[in-house]
């Protein structure tokens, strides 16, 4: 079987990267749709969707042979959206999502939807890291891989977030 675990990955986290090994034990594919996919250089989306596609290989390496990832682009159509990523997307079988909104469209799009386990989505959430490096916080390095932690350093991504972040105060 193959899931789709879709999402902006800003940036890809450890919460994911759990998520993203349940998925491959549990149906043994996955495809990784990068949403947002030309959203970028704002707090909400500050990495490119090739940042965050390099990101999310490099952390699903392991798994290459087992893990597709697609951008998608944004299309601001939520009743068309799931038959747009399904258009982007290789075949799959399920759709693993916690979020309301995801979860009501793909299952009016006729999807199987099922619920993924939270690893401390309290602690590992994109929000909570972009706040991190806003404030000069280096706790977010241990929230991320360090494949993914290197790619951050090698764009300057914290301070992308932090300069971001003052200019939409």
């Amino acid at each position: 079987m193959r899931a789709l675990l879709l999402g902006r990955f800003q940036p890809f986290h450890r919460g994911h990267a759990s998520v993203a090994e349940y998925a491959l034990d549990r149906y043994g594919e996955l495809v990784i749709a990068i949403g947002s996919a030309r959203q970028s250089y704002s707090f909400i989306n500050p990495f490119t969707g090739g940042e965050r596609a390099l990101m999310t290989h490099r952390a699903t390496q392991k798994f290459s042979d087992r893990v597709a990832m697609v951008p998608v682009p944004d299309i601001n159509r939520y009743g068309l959206y799931p038959h747009h990523v399904a258009d982007l997307c290789p075949p799959f079988d399920v759709v693993l999502s916690n979020k309301p909104l995801i979860r009501e469209i793909f299952t009016a799009a006729g999807y199987h939807i099922e619920d993924t386990p939270e690893y401390e989505r309290e602690r590992y959430s994109g929000t909570i890291i972009r706040h991190k490096m806003a404030h000069g916080d280096e706790g977010w390095r241990d929230l991320v891989t360090s494949s993914v932690e290197s790619i951050i350093d090698d764009v300057d991504g914290a301070e992308r977030v932090r300069q971001l972040y003052e200019s939409e105060q």
